[in-house]
């Protein structure tokens, strides 16, 4: 919404954006045509799929361009639609035949649409009917596949002004919450910091099934969990932190580098992540904070505390993060090219006045 759909509306488009706002507890931007779709979660997820297909079919009405975010939804494409585009933000391994994309789609798919992964993967390059153009999240995915995909990184707007420097009581980590992506030592470590006079503050929303330890871990006050909160309001509230927390576990494959730390670097905030191949070499390149080891909330804590009894040095990786965001990350540097390829695959110039439909962020949990 704040990335790709503005600079859409920027260059002139109609937007019909299909996600789950009431679930979120969002209200669609004025600018837009919304529909509203149930989230997907284990009690009812036969229902949103259900739904889901059908807003699809609403959804592309009238529309030359098709944008699809959310993997589950590849099961769900309407028959007669416009040209269409997967977004990739996951890895894709092998490419499409091997046995890294049907691994990276098949993390959160129930049993019999697993199964359907190797067949979905031959007919999405199989003809021109089911073909799907693909923008994908890092360069070295398009290494591994045969055709010219657009590469359009995870990236923020980043303020040419110097960010505040990093404080000395609060850490911060913002992004949805799960126990692959390190709720447990994020709890742990919040436990931990507590006597030490910093708290943390947890701004996003969260899988259904770690939602009662975070509640648990709030009402024994340590830590705040503030759910889902829009981008642009939680990035405001991670300034001035000691240090942005990112800490998935391992998993087979290299993915790319978690959006949550280049809205970090963007807010001058130091890192601390776990080692996944790809953040962890962009934060030591840069040096824009630490890693630390998988699972290991002790080590996360002592790199929080380093952070904190040397100011100076934090503030330099904090500055080091934000030049190295707003010299390669800067979202206004790839809007242009972003939608100059959407016209270009949806045969329509800007001024045509049609509509390019974008179907994004239905969640799969």
């Amino acid at each position: 919404m704040h990335r790709q759909i503005r600079a859409l509306l920027d260059a002139g488009h109609e937007i019909t954006y299909v996600a789950p706002f009431t679930d979120c507890n969002v209200t669609p931007d004025p600018g837009i045509r919304a529909i509203d779709v149930p989230r997907a979660i284990p009690n009812r997820r036969r229902r949103a799929l259900k739904a889901a297909r059908g807003a699809l079919k609403r959804g592309v009405e009238g529309a030359d361009l098709l944008v699809v975010h959310d993997r589950e939804l590849l099961f769900r494409l309407p028959r007669h639609r416009p040209v269409t585009v997967w977004d990739v933000r996951e890895d894709i391994g092998d490419g499409w035949g091997g046995w890294g994309v049907t691994a990276a789609l098949g993390l959160t798919l129930p049993g019999h649409l697993s199964r359907a992964l190797p067949a979905l993967a031959r007919r999405i390059g199989a003809s021109p009917e089911h073909r799907l153009h693909l923008i994908l999240a890092e360069e070295s995915h398009r290494e591994r596949l045969s055709g010219p995909h657009q590469v359009v990184p995870d990236t923020a707007y980043v303020s040419p002004c110097p960010p505040a420097p990093p404080g000395g009581n609060r850490v911060v980590h913002v992004g949805h919450l799960s126990r692959a992506g390190g709720v447990g030592e994020l709890i742990e470590a919040a436990r931990r910091l507590l006597p030490h006079g910093i708290r943390l503050d947890l701004i996003g929303s969260a899988d259904v099934r770690v939602r009662p330890l975070l509640r648990d871990a709030q009402r024994e006050g340590l830590l705040d969990w503030y759910g889902y909160v829009p981008n642009r309001h939680a990035l405001r509230m991670a300034e001035g932190a000691i240090a942005g927390l990112s800490l998935p576990h391992d998993a087979p494959g290299t993915r790319p580098v978690p959006a949550k730390i280049i809205d970090y670097m963007s807010k001058g905030v130091p890192v601390v992540t776990t080692p996944l191949s790809a953040a962890a070499s962009m934060v030591e390149k840069v040096g824009c904070g630490v890693v630390v080891p998988f699972g290991d909330a002790e080590a996360t804590v002592r790199a929080v505390l380093a952070l904190r009894d040397d100011r100076e040095g934090a503030a330099e990786m904090g500055a080091r993060g934000h030049a190295e965001a707003l010299a390669r990350h800067n979202w206004p540097d790839h809007a242009g090219a972003f939608v100059g390829r959407l016209e270009e695959w949806a045969g329509k110039p800007v001024t045509s006045g049609r509509e390019i439909g974008v179907l994004e962020a239905w969640h799969a949990i």
